[in-house]
């Protein structure tokens, strides 16, 4: 005799999330700590060098946390007023930092001893970076100057000048020590050459510019201003190599991940984009409980700090399962284990296979149990894919007719009710209209009867859920010939110039616009 076939659900179970690469590896920093600080976070820097500490910068101070302890380890406060930008230097011994005064001050970390004190800007100072030879400063104020200075002599060596408004954006090359690049709220990005002592580059982000940074070869910087992050190409003259525009609020800060190989960008919209560098495309989204003012990743991608605009830090950790076999070093084996693994014997555990109530009646034909079993609160309310695939079942059976005839008032009120509230699931909605036009079919003779009654008013309320559901059908296939039109005319209108060959972001847009909403 041949086994029973039991009935199958999983037809109707969401489709699962692939999971990439990428969403496993980010996915392991786990749940954040949060850390409470005295003002909205300005900046936040992670010292290149192990233990890769951090520096966070918020109101009067700037606080170096351990990012395995989660507690601060050194606490500079020698600012009469508000601290900005405190980044290391590459060997991770000294730090600089502004504050709104217009005051740049360069400490010991090791010490928190101020070292240099740079004076000459009239507006606070907002970002400051050391350049790749680690001799020099430069910093970016409100008064629309860019100052560079010398640390051995704490002098002053050249003030630039072309913003027509606030810099509150700016970084230095990694391999030139010469090259200075500043963002302004004027929307233009100027770069700098310390050899000329001028400026070299000037190109025009669209937006008030939020946050910079180079790529680690040098060729290619990165912005951030209103909800777009442009990439351009430094060696070729400021060319937009492409427009990332993922955020739906204003992008504050950008930082480079897995050796410049991920981009993180952190908006006001409560949100973390990572991006593959290689390909623009989202590969991560990391969720925060505020808007967020600034980022920073260690160097080892172990940990990751948001600052928000409440004043609190969350601090993500890398986990690291001790059930994973990599992990754990390898126990020697004794010098006779292989001979008892060899001689070991393994029985199989005898199972029965366990079938579920519905299937027990459906296996004896009693197609009214079969319903009332997955009609049961505990089974359509939680799984409501095991209701539909019996209902399709009984209609590939040709039993839901007996299933549904002559029923209670209270069961009518269940089944249709069910159907009323899961029909507009594009999962089930091709087996409950059926269900409908069956249920139809058996109390069409009564439906005058039941005018007026609770029961009527039920028919009333699916009848209504079934006209809205085919007016959105109708508002999307609309929405789809539309946008067929559209794809249309820009293929028949957009001219095959060099320009439109060699955009990247243009052939993105266009793939995007070629994108159509199907309805199931």
């Amino acid at each position: 005799m041949s086994s029973f076939k039991k009935t199958d659900s999983k037809i109707y179970s969401k489709t699962p999330t692939v999971l990439s690469p990428d969403t496993i590896y980010w996915k392991k920093l786990g749940v954040p700590t949060l850390v409470k600080e005295f003002g909205a976070i300005d900046y936040i820097d992670f010292s290149p060098v192990e233990p890769y500490l951090f520096a966070v910068t918020a109101s009067v101070r700037v606080q170096i946390y351990n990012p395995i302890t989660k507690l601060v380890v050194k606490n500079i406060t020698k600012f009469q007023e508000a601290a900005h930008g405190g980044s290391f230097r590459k060997d991770g011994n000294l730090l600089v930092a502004g504050d709104e005064l217009g005051k740049v001050r360069l400490f010991d970390v090791t010490t928190r001893t101020i070292l240099r004190y740079f004076e000459g800007h009239k507006a606070p100072v907002h970002r400051t970076s050391f350049t790749a030879d680690g001799h020099h400063v430069a910093s970016f104020s409100d008064d629309r100057t860019v100052g560079y200075w010398d640390i051995a002599t704490e002098k002053h060596l050249h003030t630039f000048t072309g913003h027509e408004d606030y810099i509150r954006a700016g970084c230095t090359s990694p391999v030139s020590p010469n090259i200075i690049l500043s963002g302004g709220y004027d929307r233009k990005i100027r770069m700098y050459d310390t050899r000329v002592q001028e400026c070299v580059m000037t190109v025009d982000h669209g937006q008030p510019v939020e946050s910079l940074v180079f790529l680690p070869s040098g060729g290619i910087f990165i912005s951030a201003g209103g909800t777009s992050v442009n990439l351009y190409d430094a060696l070729g003259g400021g060319r937009q190599m492409a427009q990332l525009s993922q955020h739906h609020k204003t992008v504050t800060c950008l930082q480079l991940a897995s050796d410049g190989k991920r981009l993180f960008s952190g908006s006001l919209d409560r949100h973390v984009k990572v991006y593959d560098i290689a390909t623009y495309q989202v590969v991560h989204t990391i969720d925060s409980s505020n808007a967020i003012l600034s980022l920073g990743i260690s160097k080892n991608d172990d940990t990751l700090v948001t600052g928000m605009v409440d004043g609190l830090i969350a601090i993500y950790r890398r986990e690291v399962d001790p059930r994973d076999e990599q992990s754990r070093p390898q126990a020697r084996k004794s010098r006779y284990q292989h001979i008892f693994e060899s001689a070991d014997q393994q029985v199989e555990e005898l199972r029965y296979e366990r079938i579920e109530g519905h299937d027990r009646h459906l296996r004896k034909y009693e197609y009214k149990k079969a319903l009332d079993a997955v009609m049961l609160p505990s089974v359509k309310g939680m799984w409501p894919e095991k209701t539909v695939a019996v209902i399709k079942e009984l209609i590939r059976r040709r039993g839901l007719h007996r299933a549904v005839q002559d029923r209670p008032t209270q069961f009518l009120l269940n089944f249709i009710g069910f159907l009323t509230r899961h029909i507009g699931d594009y999962r089930f909605t091709p087996t409950l209209i059926d269900a409908c036009n069956i249920l139809l079919d058996c109390y069409e003779d009564s439906l005058e009867k039941f005018a007026g009654t609770i029961v009527g008013k039920a028919f009333t309320v699916l009848a209504n859920k079934l006209q809205t559901e085919e007016e959105l059908v109708q508002e999307f296939l609309n929405l789809q010939g539309m946008l067929d039109m559209i794809s249309v005319a820009a293929d028949t209108t957009e001219p095959d110039t060099a320009d439109n060959l060699t955009a990247p972001y243009d052939a993105s847009n266009k793939a995007k616009t070629q994108t159509v909403i199907s309805v199931d």
